[in-house]
């Protein structure tokens, strides 16, 4: 059903393997445009992208005074904090050719959340987009970042009003027109193994529990995924025909998901161009704009996440205004979709196949995934080639049981180099290149007698809201700095629209009034005037006389979600 793994590339950056035929890619000169705005319809071949990185690298070195084999991939970290655009890519692979790292950051992100990355991650350089100017300049003077070395990426008129870039930021554009003025560049003089000891994308992740951590993901982990995806369906795509004027079978895609998220960064972004896909970007969601995209692009493939799938089923009045029906496939990932909810997509949309993807930041994304021919709605799917996962009980011993829950532990080339300056946590999730996920899975059987991976539960503590990471420590560090919070805990309720939500266990401190809906109006927006929107408290704020704890001070997390549960039956609340 799966084609076998190829060998996996160790001695070159993600951009020569994205960018050359020589390593298993669809030819350049053969394969649809691989980013085109969903917008403005703006587009560029791919020999046209391999042009504009390499213009785009010798621009980068003359302004930054850096070179491909000088410094180490530290001394060239790139951020990134925009809303999707066509160039993201060719930048992050400009930098790749210069050795260096790209750290994407979430469009999402407050000031200070942007702050602690650049911080962090010790970025030289920060590309953003005039929407989000203001929150970067912020983010800027708190860090101490200087403004000279704030760049802009263009975005199509729609967004900008058509209100002119500020003549003080350079932009990609005028970054590509400079290149062909200077010297091409020497290559990357890598040896054995490099690329799975370099860091190409620092992406940060509150990984099994905690802060936002930086993620440190190698060349050759990016590489392995890709080649791990295109095996996964090699037989069944090499079975479909070629559409007219292509060789092979390739199609077009859709690319709304954030390019900071390593769901779109992977999957959508290296795996599509790789094998010939199209992706049609747009900037964020927007129902009437996602839907004119498909439209207009006649868009064969979905990623999606779970909300946007509920949006659709409840607005399916103005989806019947738009013409889908060159939709086939509807891959979704980033948070579990119910079989209810794929149910009845399935019976609007009767042609179009629901499949699910498993994986995480720290497996530099698929893990498990639904092959189109071997369907189980509720199921991630099989594990993809190259992938080897365990199932753990507290204890430590391994289930050999199907329908036998316990910690699901990978082992993958993909799994990354671990979390940045963060000894602790690579000690608590990483051992002798097995990962552990902190998530509670099942292997059952499906109709096909292969083994599909559920996931079941979260050992770990994150919330996902809309697919976002939500870590409740980084919330409730947050909320015990108010005057009125002398004590606090932060789980998960159930949300329809977004899967889950924070909801806030509160112990008022002494200086509190005694007017509780004001108490915790005040408390909302103290989280709404710091955080980033999917971080509010959206489920509300409870009051209680004391957070429930064991022994050595660790929130009783279970336990208050327990409580939370009982509450929501009493009340009628669909749990």
């Amino acid at each position: 059903m799966t084609g076998e793994l190829s060998p996996i590339p160790d001695n070159i950056p993600v951009s020569e393997f994205m960018l050359n035929d020589f390593y298993g890619r669809d030819p350049l000169r053969e394969s649809r445009d691989p980013f085109t705005c969903g917008l403005s319809g703006k587009t560029y071949s791919g020999p046209e992208v391999a042009q504009r990185v390499d213009l785009l690298s010798r621009a980068l070195a003359k302004e930054f005074s850096w070179a491909p084999n000088k410094g180490t991939e530290w001394d060239k970290t790139v951020a990134i904090f925009s809303l999707n655009t066509i160039d993201t890519l060719p930048l992050s692979w400009a930098v790749h050719e210069l050795g260096g790292i790209v750290s994407p950051a979430n469009a999402a992100y407050s000031a200070a959340e942007l702050k602690h990355q650049l911080l962090d991650s010790k970025a030289k350089a920060l590309f953003t987009c005039l929407p989000l100017l203001s929150t970067t300049l912020e983010a800027a003077s708190m860090a101490g970042f200087p403004k000279d070395r704030i760049y802009l990426l263009e975005l199509p008129v729609q967004l900008t009003g058509g209100a002119s870039t500020p003549a003080q930021y350079k932009t990609v554009s005028q970054f590509i027109e400079s290149g062909k003025a200077h010297p091409k560049l020497e290559k990357l003089n890598w040896g054995g193994g490099e690329s799975g000891r370099r860091t190409a994308f620092l992406c940060y992740s509150s990984g099994t529990s905690g802060l936002p951590k930086g993620v440190m993901i190698s060349h050759r982990n990016v590489i392995a995924n890709v080649l791990q995806i295109k095996a996964f369906e090699k037989d069944y795509r090499g079975s479909l025909p070629a559409p007219e004027n292509y060789s092979r079978y390739s199609e077009v895609s859709l690319g709304l998901l954030p390019q900071s998220h390593i769901y779109a960064l992977v999957v959508m972004c290296h795996a599509g161009p790789y094998r010939g896909d199209q992706i049609i970007v747009l900037p964020k969601f927007e129902l009437k704009t996602y839907l004119a995209a498909i439209q207009n692009f006649k868009i064969h493939s979905l990623f999606l996440v779970p909300p946007i799938i509920i949006t659709m089923l409840r607005n399916h009045e103005i989806c019947k205004t738009y013409n889908l029906s060159s939709v086939k496939s509807l891959f979704t990932g980033a948070a579990p979709l119910g079989v209810e909810t794929a149910t009845d997509f399935i019976k609007m949309y009767p042609n179009v196949t629901v499949r699910q993807g498993y994986g995480l930041t720290e497996t530099s994304t698929v893990v498990a995934s639904t092959h189109p021919t071997d369907i189980l709605l509720g199921s991630s799917g099989t594990l993809i080639p190259g992938v080897e996962a365990r199932i753990l009980t507290p204890e430590g011993e391994e289930v050999k049981d199907y329908d036998t829950p316990g910690e699901l532990v990978v082992r993958s080339p993909s799994v990354v180099l671990g979390y940045l300056n963060n000894e602790k946590a690579n000690k608590e999730t990483f051992e002798d290149g097995w990962m552990r996920t902190g998530d509670e899975a099942v292997i059952r059987l499906g109709p096909n007698n292969t083994e599909h991976v559920f996931i079941v539960d979260r050992i770990k503590e994150l919330i996902k809201v809309k697919g976002l990471q939500v870590a409740p420590a980084e919330l409730e560090a947050h909320l015990l700095s108010h005057p009125a919070v002398a004590d606090c805990a932060v789980i998960a309720i159930p949300d329809e629209a977004a899967g889950e939500v924070p909801k806030a266990i509160v112990v008022k401190s002494g200086s509190a009034g005694k007017d509780d809906e004001q108490t915790a109006q005040s408390i909302k927006k103290y989280v709404e005037e710091h955080k980033a929107r999917h971080k509010w408290l959206k489920g509300g704020i409870r009051f209680v006389d004391a957070v429930p704890k064991s022994p050595s001070g660790k929130i009783l997390r279970r336990l208050i979600r327990d409580q939370e549960k009982e509450q929501r039956r009493r009340a009628g609340a669909k749990l």
